[in-house]
């Protein structure tokens, strides 16, 4: 091959800690990763540039102007025509090329779609912007025993751990129930920055390519920390994370979050002016089209793209996919969001 193709991952496969047998068992890996955001769309890149064999990638928001400083594979026409995350990432990421087989989802992860997007996942990567989606990818991955990596974000600081179930605490282990949404500092109060999300992925990628490159008796190795990093301040500590036998989770088995099937109430979105409303309907799917030509008399625009509609009516911007799920953008009020949505979508 001419075009240098097979000195692809030299330099990584010299790495000691890997090598050419590490570079081959991750070129037939499968990953997913949840959310393409700041942590996710990082996260994908180190993973497509590394060489992962297969990239999951799934989110349910569309590329806004906000999402530029720190969202490294959106570019300024994404946000113009307010692309959808996953397809957006997944046209970047096949610039870079490489053996890397990308596959996207515009889709909400929940209790219902989990094990399909999830299936034949080798690790579960975090690049999610919630609790309620930590504590779900938690519950399936201790339930069917896959790892998983916790990545967190916000203002200057971020937090990582490795999750191996039957070996070391899990989310749950550390923190057994989400802390009031009020007390929890973030992006919209305080903001986040680039360096702070390229610090957490870095970790993240680094645990990634070591798991995933690694043969048993190196993964044998592996211990649970908990690692807190403040780019802003240049600190950094470690916590020994143990497992809890008594943790609801991993210790007794019980996958409520899992169960549930995920919330159905509408959603406000992290650092946007939008809420995500979904049909109260399971198993829903619209035609868009039917619904465009119901609002056209009184929308101030709206149009058929690809996998989705797009409509401006009282004032707010509405994309709506065909599974029923909408993002109402203009206002962080669920109530005003949902009573939009049932008024012009009804299902």
């Amino acid at each position: 091959m001419s075009d240098g193709s097979e000195r692809r991952f030299d330099r990584q496969a010299r790495f000691a800690g890997f090598g050419p047998a590490g570079q081959e068992r991750l070129g037939a890996a499968r990953v997913l990763i949840v959310g393409c955001g700041a942590l996710g769309g990082s996260l994908a890149q180190q993973m497509a540039r590394i060489g992962v064999g297969e990239l999951v990638l799934v989110d349910r928001d569309v590329v806004e102007w906000t999402n530029l400083p720190r969202q490294v594979l959106f570019t300024e026409a994404h946000a113009r025509s307010g692309a959808p995350k996953a397809t957006a990432a997944a046209e970047t990421l096949a610039a870079i090329g490489g053996p890397t087989r990308i596959e996207a989802h515009v889709a909400h992860v929940d209790g219902e779609n989990l094990d399909e997007l999830a299936r034949g996942a080798a690790l579960v990567l975090d690049g999610t912007d919630n609790l309620a989606t930590r504590y779900l990818i938690n519950d399936w991955c201790v339930r069917e025993r896959v790892p998983w990596i916790y990545g967190g974000v916000v203002g200057a600081s971020g937090l990582v751990m490795p999750v191996l179930p039957e070996r070391g605490a899990c989310l749950a282990c550390l923190f057994p129930e989400p802390p009031p949404a009020e007390h929890l500092a973030t992006c919209d109060t305080v903001g986040v920055v680039l360096p702070a999300v390229q610090a957490v992925t870095a970790l993240q990628a680094a645990l990634a390519m070591r798991w995933l490159g690694a043969d048993d008796a190196r993964r044998a190795e592996f211990e649970t920390w908990l690692v807190e990093i403040d780019v802003w301040r240049g600190e950094q500590r470690r916590v020994r994370a143990s497992r809890d036998p008594e943790c609801a989770t991993c210790g007794k088995r019980e996958f409520r979050h899992l169960e549930s099937g995920g919330e159905r109430a509408a959603v406000v979105l992290c650092g946007r002016n939008t809420v995500q409303v979904r049909p109260t309907r399971r198993g829903t799917k619209l035609d868009l089209e039917r619904v465009l030509a119901n609002v056209r008399a009184s929308a101030a625009s709206a149009e058929r793209l690809a996998s989705f509609a797009r409509f401006e009516v009282e004032g707010f911007r509405v994309t709506l996919f065909a599974d029923g799920r909408a993002l109402v953008e203009g206002t962080s009020d669920a109530g005003r969001a949902r009573a939009v949505y049932d008024r012009w979508i009804g299902t």
